[in-house]
């Protein structure tokens, strides 16, 4: 269901405008769809990329860049379960390349059987020292996904997240999973690490 605002991506988003922008740090966000945590990012002056599999988030994209008054942005096609990909006219689509210091994603783990090929997208595209956050809406595939991102040598922190219902907003209740490398997460930010 593309073209909906998720209230998972209004928490991402939230989230991205209170982080520090911190000079040459690469941000992915991922299944963005709307991509307001990257519109967000990048108003801020963050080196953002968004990308999704949907074949309208570009379009809506650059729309939504026109709408905000706001500078061109990079946009990857990114699709988990495929190394490449091509448009109907036969030219690459530009998938997503290289390593980026933060992952952004929202409402992902919405299909139980994506969760190893998610996260070996992610384990593939997080640098040494990279973190990974994961906004999800207790869709209960949450635990497989930090699984496999275990086998990769990711250790997880959980952040409960929620909102009451207030007029024109259904109540929310989700998880922040903030994913670093074992390595990397025994010198990182304070937290209870799992």
């Amino acid at each position: 269901m593309f073209g909906m605002l998720w209230p998972s991506g209004a928490h991402l988003a939230a989230r991205m405008a209170l982080r520090l922008v911190r000079p040459g740090e690469r941000i992915l966000e991922i299944g963005c769809g709307l991509a307001l945590a990257s519109l967000v990012g990048h108003r801020r002056g963050a080196d953002v990329t968004a990308s999704d599999c949907h074949p309208l988030a570009e379009s809506f994209l650059r729309e939504n860049l026109r709408l905000n008054d706001l500078a061109p942005m990079k946009y990857r096609h990114g699709l988990w379960r495929a190394a490449t990909s091509t448009r109907e006219d036969g030219l690459a689509t530009g998938d997503v390349q290289g390593q980026y210091d933060l992952i952004i994603g929202s409402d992902l783990l919405y299909d139980r059987d994506a969760g190893a090929a998610l996260a070996g997208f992610i384990a593939h595209h997080a640098s040494a020292a990279g973190e990974v956050w994961i906004i999800d809406p207790d869709r209960g595939n949450r635990p497989a996904f930090t699984r496999h991102m275990a086998a990769r040598g990711f250790l997880v922190r959980e952040e409960r997240l929620g909102s009451p219902a207030s007029i024109g907003a259904a109540a929310y209740k989700g998880r922040l999973m903030t994913y670093r490398r074992a390595a990397s997460a025994a010198t990182g930010p304070g937290g209870t690490v799992r």
